[in-house]
């Protein structure tokens, strides 16, 4: 079975209970969460060989992250152990017309101390079929955006297939700098992923006549950002998320996957979704297009497969999503009453 790797920051999740405010909260939730864990997660939740590569301390914090991943079956067998700490985010729950919050307490994590060359490409990507990072690992230092562009080359020498979704973070680096970084990996990017915000932020690429806060959005606009990123940078496939958000408890939710070769795109199901837990959505999309593009789905197949993972993960408390391949399988052909399944 071929491999599917990922690379990135793990981090430990606090959160209030319920709805919750952090002024309100005298206790925490704490769980599991990153973007390319929550992908490795995933993937491994949809029965595929997936492995995480990361730095965590050698202390009980870090081991609780290892046995939570190992418990989903991941292959933590490439996380370094060292540091000193484990870097944390607290997410305050948003509801109706009040907007969750992030707040991290990530700043000299050990995978953002790490240096570059502590990572074993030629070891990690034996037996790999697949490369997936985002753009929020080279933001935490500069030895981490070395180190991915090292993984990248390494990556593009052994023909594995490379996905990145943008993602964004002005709270890690300034547009300026994520716009010089990323240009500098996307030349070995297969399979761009980025949502209605990122191709602006990072890129300067704009959609025209779109409403995000007023749920309106012109696909054919986004059609053309795809299009303009795999033109600049050589993608063989851009993916899209499209959310119209009404409010921070319901949004309507669909994805396009543009393809290169025959400059042609598909739309996907859209879906109203009441949201229980939004954070992790655009991992387990980005999850569920590498699944079923690995598993030869046609392009309009597998971004119908990505938006219908995502739409579930949608309604799952925590990062991870906690589904399997047959329930997406479910939802994409159909099946979206919320019935009661006996």
């Amino acid at each position: 079975m071929s491999r599917f790797v990922t690379f990135g920051e793990v981090m430990l999740r606090l959160n209030p209970e319920g709805y919750l405010r952090f002024v309100q909260a005298d206790r925490f939730e704490v769980s599991v969460g990153g973007g390319e864990a929550n992908v490795a997660v995933s993937l491994a939740n949809f029965g595929l060989d997936a492995a995480f590569v990361s730095k965590l301390p050698a202390h009980e914090l870090g081991q609780r992250v290892v046995r939570t991943l190992r418990g989903y079956g991941v292959d933590t067998r490439h996380i370094l152990r060292g540091g000193d700490r484990v870097g944390l985010y607290f997410i305050e729950k948003g509801a109706s017309q009040r907007p969750s919050k992030v707040i991290y307490d990530r700043a000299g994590s050990a995978i953002a101390t790490a240096a570059a060359e502590e990572f074993d490409w030629d070891g990690i990507f034996e037996g790999a079929e697949w490369f997936h990072f985002t753009g929020i690992t080279p933001a935490l230092s500069d030895s981490m955006t070395e180190a991915c562009l090292s993984a990248c080359k390494k990556a593009k020498e052994k023909g594995i297939f490379i996905s990145c979704d943008l993602n964004y973070r002005k709270k890690l680096w300034s547009r300026e700098k994520a716009g010089q970084v990323m240009a500098q990996l996307m030349p070995y990017i297969d399979l761009c992923i980025a949502n209605e915000e990122d191709a602006f932020d990072v890129f300067g690429i704009r959609a025209s006549h779109t409403d995000i806060e007023g749920g309106k959005l012109d696909y054919d606009a986004y059609a053309q950002v795809a299009r303009a990123i795999a033109a600049r940078f050589g993608c063989k496939k851009v993916a899209i998320t499209l959310r119209g958000s009404i409010s921070a408890s319901e949004n309507n939710w669909a994805g396009m996957l543009y393809d290169a070769a025959s400059d042609s795109y598909c739309l996907s199901r859209t879906y109203n979704i009441k949201i229980v837990d939004r954070v992790g959505g655009g991992d387990s999309f980005g999850a569920g297009l590498i699944y079923a593009l690995s598993e030869g789905y046609t392009d309009a197949d597998a971004i119908n497969f990505a938006v219908a993972a995502s739409c579930l993960k949608h309604t799952v408390e925590g990062d991870f999503n906690e589904v399997t391949a047959a329930e997406v399988k479910s939802l994409m052909q159909g099946s979206g009453s919320g019935r009661v399944q006996r």
